[in-house]
């Protein structure tokens, strides 16, 4: 039962050099699966902060469901990410430290139909090292045209 819907933040992999990558749960309401699985969902906007000992995701856009009623959720409310002590503990240690945050990589639906977050533990990249990534990526799309003459 995989589907294929894969929302990504491509931005992330702009801004962040990606140090860890967590597979989390999420607690979500009826409706919000529902629209999860339309793929009407957005985590550009998206970051990650612990509150009371839980790992939220704030500020991700879940679109209202077409079909819901006033059982209809609130677009951008706080949702629980669920992962293990072990990595919470992980994780909290190393946001503790200077420079690190959680940032959300891409929202999927898992074989048994629960949509999952791929979460990263990051660290901000310099304005220099964007630069560098624009020059690789170039390269890599000039070579590629020079591959296919």
């Amino acid at each position: 039962m995989a589907s294929d819907l894969n929302i990504r933040n491509k931005k992330a992999y702009f801004e962040y050099h990606i140090l860890d990558k967590y597979v989390a749960g999420i607690q979500l309401l009826g409706t919000e699966i529902k629209s999860i699985r339309q793929g009407k969902a957005n985590i550009n906007d998206a970051f990650c902060t612990f509150l009371n000992d839980q790992l939220y995701i704030r500020n991700m856009h879940i679109a209202e469901y077409s079909h819901g009623s006033f059982y209809n959720h609130e677009q951008k409310r706080d949702r629980v990410l669920l992962l293990t002590k072990k990595e919470m503990k992980k994780l909290r240690d190393k946001t503790e430290e200077k420079g690190f945050t959680i940032v959300p990589l891409a929202l999927f639906i898992s074989e048994r139909g629960f949509a999952k977050l791929e979460i990263g533990l990051a660290q901000g990249k310099k304005s220099f090292d964007k630069r560098d990534s624009i020059k690789e990526r170039e390269s890599k799309i000039e070579l590629d045209r020079a591959m296919k003459r």
